[in-house]
């Protein structure tokens, strides 16, 4: 049986192992006792589990007293940006991100429209396991209500943003095709590219939930797009996760350029047209950072997690960040990972930019990550990371965020799992030899504790 998975991006789990209508029960009715009631944005993506969750989730904060607007079947940062619309109290989205189909969970939002802080989503967890909240007497009950235009307002507030030139884009008549994997996206990105004038090819489109690949938008999941893009002879192609906050490209060429490189992009974009301040995460590629080093810009790392980036971005005033796992933070838009968003400013790019997909990726700097996990069953992952930071103390070395040692061309990046026995070994390296060489020689390493 799987572990259920309580972290700052918050709750998931198996449906009907570890995801159970007790588990999901607790934790919502503390959420809303949390909140004190008021109004809470409830959106899901397409899991078949999706109805079933919601329900509950509807059931217990109408219990607690709130004030439910359910905006159907969006993307997570299509409920971050209902929350700031509706002024709320709050939101959840049911969705597992790019977990398998059999997963679902729970991401819990406060008014700001961003997940809650560590310190706040650890009491809403705590406050649920010990059962501390509030049920309503019948007159104190809340209520629910249907808003279905919350796609249709995302994809609005993207064109408007000053970064997109609609007219542009649309002028280059780009051929795209764009693989949704049968996820909440097919409810947005074909709209947003039919809107930006390009001719639109959609693999897996219908979001009924019954994932087509493996969910993650990792190269090794992309065969259908890529020969997809080949045969299409398309400009370039894009994945997204069933909750639509990561974004893959695929190049004209049909190859994978890698997530880091969407976050990449998007940094040169923003950067090359004013100067500002740049926050991602610790395990985030060094390609981001060396564009902001060339515009002279402030580059800042945080902690792993959307949550620990947004906070980071505020506590700068950064103009951009995000994570590497293809998930760009705008402001001007919200603060939280949004795939639409990077669709259309990879658009943009290349209709500023002379060249094919393939030319644009190449001009970037240029490194390869290898991310890879090493079992630590039997021993204590903290001692395991404090054995590494004495170890390699005269290098280069963050403890911010489990160990990371830079060695000048490249680095490693050690973090221990908050669900499983394992430590996280990512490199990064100018080459895959050299990435890989490095991941082998820190699993050995770890292994060799044991």
């Amino acid at each position: 049986m799987s572990r259920l998975m309580v972290s700052v991006s918050g709750i998931r789990g198996e449906v009907g192992s570890t995801l159970t209508p007790e588990v999901i029960e607790k934790y919502t009715l503390a959420f809303g006792t949390f909140l004190k009631g008021g109004t809470i944005i409830l959106g899901r993506d397409s899991r078949v589990s999706g109805p079933f969750v919601s329900n509950i989730v509807k059931g217990c904060l109408i219990a607690t007293g709130c004030r439910v607007i359910d905006i159907g079947i969006v993307p997570t940062p299509t409920v971050q940006m209902a929350i700031e619309h509706h002024k709320a109290a709050g939101g959840i989205a049911i969705t597992a991100s790019h977990n398998p189909i059999q997963w679902n969970g729970l991401k819990f939002m406060d008014h700001n429209a961003r997940f809650l802080e560590p310190d706040d989503a650890a009491k809403v967890y705590k406050m649920g396991d010990n059962h501390e909240y509030k049920l309503q007497e019948w007159d104190g009950l809340g209520s629910d209500e249907i808003d279905d235009l919350a796609n249709a307002r995302h994809n609005e507030e993207i064109l408007k943003l000053d970064y997109i030139d609609v007219d542009l884009i649309r002028q280059k008549k780009f051929k795209v095709v764009s693989d949704c994997v049968n996820g909440a996206g097919g409810l947005i990105v074909p709209q947003l590219l039919e809107q930006l004038g390009c001719d639109v090819t959609v693999i897996n489109g219908e979001p009924n939930g019954k994932f087509a690949h493996t969910p993650e938008p990792l190269p090794e999941n992309l065969t259908q797009l890529q020969e997809a893009v080949i045969k299409e002879k398309a400009d370039v192609g894009f994945a997204v996760d069933p909750d639509v906050d990561r974004c893959a490209i695929v190049d004209n060429t049909g190859e994978p350029i890698g997530e880091e490189y969407t976050l990449a992009l998007a940094v040169k974009l923003v950067l090359s047209k004013k100067m500002g301040r740049v926050a991602v995460n610790m395990s985030t590629s060094r390609a981001s950072e060396d564009i902001t080093n060339y515009f002279n810009g402030m580059f800042v790392r945080s902690k792993v997690g959307e949550i620990n980036v947004a906070v980071k971005m505020i506590e700068i005033d950064a103009i951009i960040g995000g994570e590497g796992n293809g998930g760009v933070i705008l402001p001007e838009l919200h603060l939280g990972r949004d795939a639409p968003l990077a669709v259309a400013m990879t658009l943009q790019y290349m209709a500023e930019n002379q060249g094919t997909m393939r030319d644009l990726f190449l001009e970037l700097p240029q490194y390869k990550m290898v991310k890879e996990k090493v079992s630590v069953e039997g021993m204590d992952p903290d001692k395991v990371l404090a054995a590494f930071a004495e170890k390699y103390k005269d290098e280069q070395i963050n403890l911010l965020d489990g160990v990371k040692i830079d060695f000048g061309k490249t680095w490693v990046h050690l973090r221990k799992s908050n669900t499983e026995p394992i430590v996280r070994v990512m490199t990064e390296a100018p080459d895959m030899e050299q990435a890989k060489a490095l991941a082998d020689r820190f699993m050995g390493e770890v292994q060799a504790m044991m």
